[in-house]
């Protein structure tokens, strides 16, 4: 796979090539699978939560530090486990967290990772500096039925116009790291269909709409992969 379309704020010309090598899972006493992706640039950590029943999944991604847990005490966690019969659901830990391109990189990794075992439509939820790896790497997948962008930052979204898929763009009015406008302005160039949820009383981490978010959420990854047919199927 190819990133050679990074955003201009980088001001970095070479295209960035991954490629999987192999992949190890290991199985944890609640069922989800520990996994580590080998790639060309690097191991990747994530977590699964496999679906036998249906073939949508979700890619979880953290903010600049990386990490599985997500926002709002666990969002990730919870929504992972609350969809697993609906959908199968992958947590990546970046391999070189802060680094964009390279975070892009291994959420790419983790589509083909998933398509590699037959899941697809796939759907990207990503927070903080996540939400612009998301929605840059919706716009390079075609395998992406939709991206959700949690306290985005604007650094990547440059090309937001250009994703093509259904965008949930999601803000805490009183976020003191990242301004709710960040949020706006992407959701204002974003083509449709789109949708912004703004929630007064939330700071960054959204922690005070835990759960109004964990609804929100589930309901819009079911209408995208929850009741969808496979990738490339009929």
């Amino acid at each position: 796979m190819t990133f050679d379309d990074e955003p201009a704020e980088s001001g970095a010309d070479e295209d960035l090539e991954l490629s999987i090598q192999t992949v190890a899972a290991h199985p944890e006493p609640d069922g989800n699978l520990r996994v580590l992706i080998a790639t060309t640039r690097g191991e990747i950590r994530a977590m699964l939560h496999p679906c036998g029943d249906a073939p949508g999944a979700v890619i979880y991604v953290g903010g600049a530090m990386g990490g599985f847990e997500g926002p709002a005490s666990g969002l990730y966690g919870r929504l992972a486990g609350r969809l697993r019969d609906r959908m199968s659901g992958l947590r990546i830990h970046y391999r070189q967290p802060g680094e964009f391109m390279e975070c892009v990189l291994d959420v790419l990794a983790g589509v083909s990772f998933l398509r590699g075992f037959g899941a697809g439509p796939i759907a990207l939820v990503g927070h903080s500096f996540g939400g612009a790896v998301v929605i840059k790497a919706g716009e390079l997948s075609d395998a992406v039925a939709g991206v959700a962008a949690l306290s985005s930052q604007l650094y990547g979204t440059r090309t937001v116009e250009r994703l093509g898929k259904p965008l949930l763009v999601v803000h805490g009015m009183r976020d003191a790291i990242l301004d709710h406008a960040a949020s706006e302005d992407i959701h204002a160039r974003a083509a449709e269909p789109k949708r912004l949820v703004l929630y007064a009383d939330a700071d960054h981490l959204l922690t005070q709409v835990a759960d109004e978010l964990d609804e929100l959420l589930a309901s819009w990854l079911i209408e995208r992969v929850g009741d969808a047919p496979a990738f490339g199927r009929n």
